[in-house]
């Protein structure tokens, strides 16, 4: 084993990294505007809008966070062949994410949400989407793609927001794929799957998620109930390591038998916004190095706090993360290891 001898060099290590993002890719449109009156023709209020713009989001957001923190970061998806898909290539580029794992497809629409905001708040969000699986010949497209790109990488992310990218067969085939060359496959799962990422190497789902998909149910603060489903998830997806995220209570991982909660550090909230995409684009990144799961953990509860001080759907800030994590010690209360 060769060990790292200071987090500024798992930091350096990030740099040499390449991640295979496969998912749901989206559109985040924001409307920011001035609010001081509501309308005559029904109780809403009046916007007037002082800027529009239109970010990558989803599964792509993802791809920024990895890109923020030193990586480089490979996306596959399907878009639809359309404006917004021609929008979404645009903003790829403009940010030097590389698209030829994106395949566009003239009988879906490229997901855009349209998020109204006035004084710092969300008043409105309009969404745009196809959430019905892919066809067969979109699959196969998909899947070529996805076959090209996974020699490149270190990792694989799944990001599943139900928009019908995946489907319990190419999630098989993909983890299978992964797993023949050894790239380990981190999931960040929603509710029509959430089941069928059998065999993958860590598991990511937020507590929402979790009793939804096992169909549990148990007051938040039942550790022992909320423990017990997290062995059920183990079993059933036969799995070691998973990470539940846990709101303002910090992040909980197992690793086996091994039990580890982190607490949130306090914080100004502004928007939890995009938090899951930081913290599954880190926990990927600390997988590729083998680090130990309670660094993982830790870092990855950092990073989406960090990211919940700022408006709308952000990166993470890797000198800012990096500075906190020294400042609380985070390397040298987890001990961390990578093997060579």
């Amino acid at each position: 084993m060769d060990q790292h001898k200071s987090i500024e060099a798992v930091f350096e290590a990030f740099n040499n990294l390449k991640v295979l993002v496969v998912g749901d890719v989206m559109i985040d449109s924001y409307l920011w505007g001035k609010s001081t009156r509501i309308s005559p023709e029904a109780p809403v209020p009046i916007v007037n809008v002082v800027k529009r713009e239109k970010r990558l989001g989803g599964a792509a957001n993802v791809a920024l966070n990895v890109q923020a923190m030193g990586a480089v970061p490979l996306l596959c998806s399907v878009i639809g062949d359309d404006q917004d898909g021609a929008d979404y290539l645009r903003l790829m580029e403009e940010r030097g994410l590389p698209t030829e794992g994106i395949v566009q497809s003239p009988e879906r629409v490229t997901t855009i949400k349209h998020r109204i905001i006035a004084g710092g708040q969300q008043l409105l969000r309009v969404d745009s989407e196809i959430e019905h699986n892919l066809a067969d010949y979109e699959e196969r497209y998909l899947e070529e793609r996805y076959l090209q790109l996974l020699d490149l990488v270190d990792v694989v992310i799944f990001e599943d927001y139900d928009k019908g990218v995946f489907s319990e067969k190419n999630i098989q085939r993909f983890l299978q794929l992964a797993n023949e060359r050894g790239i380990p496959s981190v999931i960040d799962p929603k509710k029509k799957n959430f089941l069928s990422y059998v065999g993958c190497t860590l598991f990511k789902p937020n507590l929402k998620e979790l009793k939804e998909g096992l169909k549990v149910d148990f007051a938040d603060e039942n550790l022992p109930a909320f423990e017990d489903a997290v062995e059920e998830l183990q079993e059933r997806l036969q799995i070691k390591q998973v990470l539940v995220t846990l709101s303002e209570r910090g992040v909980f991982v197992a690793d086996g038998n091994e039990k580890t909660y982190i607490g949130a550090h306090r914080r100004a909230i502004s928007d939890v916004s995009g938090a899951g995409d930081t913290v599954i684009s880190i926990a990927a990144l600390c997988m590729a190095l083998k680090t130990s799961m309670p660094f993982m953990a830790g870092l990855s509860n950092l990073g989406g706090g960090l990211v919940c001080e700022q408006v709308g759907v952000v990166p993470v800030d890797k000198q800012r993360l990096l500075e906190e994590a020294e400042q609380i010690r985070l390397f040298e209360t987890h001990e961390h290891r990578i093997a060579k």
